[in-house]
C-alpha cells in the first residue's frame, strides 16, 4: 500500500472511531502523520515557479495566514506566489512582501444572487481568468467546500487539510476535491496549521517552535494609505477596537469608558476605528465620553487601519480581525477573549501582545489597566 493510501486509510480509521466531539485521538494521529511523512522522505525539496495560496476570509483568518508567505519565500526565493482571497481583503493582502498578486474572488456576493443569470456570467469569467495560469502547485488553507471548489479552478495539483482542528472550520466533502491531504495535529495553534500544511504541501521540513514567524506586513504602504485620510492623529493615541460580529465576544461600554477615562487623564488620545453604521453608532457613543480626546475617523481602508494600527502606541480590543492585526504587526495589543480560545488565535510571537481572559472569566478593567501599565501607557 503506498503511503497515500495508507494515510487516507488512517483518515477514514479516524473519522470511524471518532468520539461524539469529533477529536482525533493521538495515537492515531501519530499513526497517520507518520504514514505521511514516510511518503515525502528522501524526497528532494519541491522545485516550484508559481503557486496559489487559497485563503478567501474571515479578516482574522487572512491576517494568520500570512506567514506562509514568508515560510515559502525563505526556502524557495524565486517563486512567484498568487493569492485568492475575497474581494474586499485584496487591499490587504497586497501589503504582504512576496505577494505577486492578489486575485479577487467574489464568494460572498455570489452567494447572494445564487440564481442570477449575471452572476453565473461571472463566474464562468472568473474560471476561465483563473485557469488561464497554470500553477505548480495550489494550496487550499482554509478546508472548506466553497474554498476546494474555486481552488479546483486553478490549473495545478491541489493540495488541502486531511481533518479538522479544534474550533477551525473544516467540511470532510473536500477530500474529494484534493490531489494530496496533509493531516494536522487537532489542537493546533491556527497559525502553525497553515504554516504546517504548506510546509507539507512543498516538502519542506516542518516549522520548528523557534522559528520566526514573519506576516511580511509593508508598513511603509500602509502610512502612505492612511495619510490618504488626512487625518490629525495626536501622540499618543490607543486604538479601542470594540466591534465584533458576535454580541458574546463584547467587553462592556462601562469597561471601554473607564479604561478610555484613565488613558486621557495620562495624556493619550482615543481613536475608535469602525466598518458598519451599527459600529460607528458605537465609536460616537463611547467617543462622547472622552470629550476632545477621541477621534471617530472616517471609514478606513484595510491598509489605511494597518497604518493606524501600526502608529498606535497601543491597540486594545476583543477577538476580530483588527485586533489580530495588531498583533501581526508586533504592535503593544492587548486581546481580550470571553472564550477559551486565545490558545487558538491569540498572539504568541511578540512579548508585546497580551491575552486576558478565557471561558467563564472575561477580562477584568484592571488586567487590562495593568497590560497598558506595562508597556508605559498607565
Amino acid at each position: 500500500m503506498t503511503g497515500t493510501r495508507r494515510a487516507d486509510r488512517c483518515a477514514s480509521r479516524r473519522r470511524s472511531r471518532a468520539k461524539p466531539s469529533g477529536r482525533l485521538r493521538s495515537t492515531s494521529f501519530n499513526a497517520c502523520f507518520n504514514a505521511y511523512s514516510d511518503r515525502i522522505s528522501g524526497f528532494p525539496l519541491l522545485s516550484v515557479q508559481k503557486i496559489l495560496i487559497v485563503r478567501v476570509s474571515s479578516l482574522g483568518d487572512v491576517v494568520h495566514n500570512m506567514p506562509v508567505i514568508a515560510d515559502i519565500r525563505r526556502r524557495h526565493p524565486e517563486a512567484q506566489i498568487d493569492w485568492l482571497v475575497e474581494e474586499s481583503f485584496v487591499g490587504l493582502v497586497e501589503l504582504v512582501s512576496g505577494v505577486r498578486r492578489a486575485v479577487p474572488v467574489s464568494l460572498r456576493r455570489w452567494r447572494k444572487r445564487i440564481l442570477s443569470l449575471e452572476n453565473w456570467r461571472e463566474i464562468g469569467a472568473f474560471r476561465r481568468a483563473l485557469a488561464a495560469e497554470h500553477y505548480d502547485l495550489v494550496i487550499d488553507c482554509q478546508g472548506l467546500i466553497k474554498t476546494a471548489w474555486v481552488a479546483k479552478m486553478a490549473r495545478g495539483p491541489l493540495v488541502g487539510l486531511a481533518n479538522r482542528t479544534d474550533g477551525a472550520g473544516f467540511e470532510w466533502p473536500v477530500r474529494f476535491f484534493y490531489d494530496r491531504r496533509v493531516p494536522i495535529e487537532p489542537r493546533t495553534h491556527v497559525v502553525e496549521r497553515t504554516r504546517q500544511l504548506v510546509a507539507a504541501a512543498l516538502n519542506d521540513p516542518q516549522p520548528q517552535p523557534g522559528d520566526e514567524i514573519d506576516f511580511g506586513i509593508d508598513t511603509t504602504r500602509a502610512a502612505l494609505a492612511l495619510s490618504s485620510a488626512n487625518l490629525n492623529l495626536p501622540v499618543p493615541y490607543v486604538v479601542f477596537v470594540h466591534a465584533t460580529s458576535r454580541a458574546d465576544k463584547q467587553w462592556p461600554d462601562t469597561a471601554w469608558i473607564e479604561l478610555g477615562q484613565s488613558l486621557v487623564r495620562r495624556g493619550a488620545s482615543i481613536v475608535l476605528p469602525w466598518g458598519s453604521e451599527s459600529e460607528r453608532a458605537t465609536s460616537e457613543r463611547l467617543a462622547k465620553e472622552f470629550g476632545a480626546a477621541a477621534i471617530v475617523p472616517p471609514k478606513l481602508s484595510l491598509p489605511a487601519v494597518v497604518g493606524l494600527i501600526e502608529g498606535a502606541a497601543a491597540t486594545v480590543g476583543v477577538d476580530t480581525g483588527l485586533v489580530h492585526i495588531a498583533a501581526a504587526l508586533k504592535r503593544p495589543t492587548v486581546e481580550l477573549y470571553n472564550f477559551a480560545t486565545a490558545w487558538r488565535t491569540g498572539g504568541y510571537w511578540s512579548p508585546n501582545v497580551v491575552n486576558l481572559g478565557t471561558a467563564g472569566q472575561a477580562p477584568t478593567l484592571q488586567q487590562v489597566k495593568s497590560a497598558l501599565a506595562g508597556f508605559g501607557l498607565l
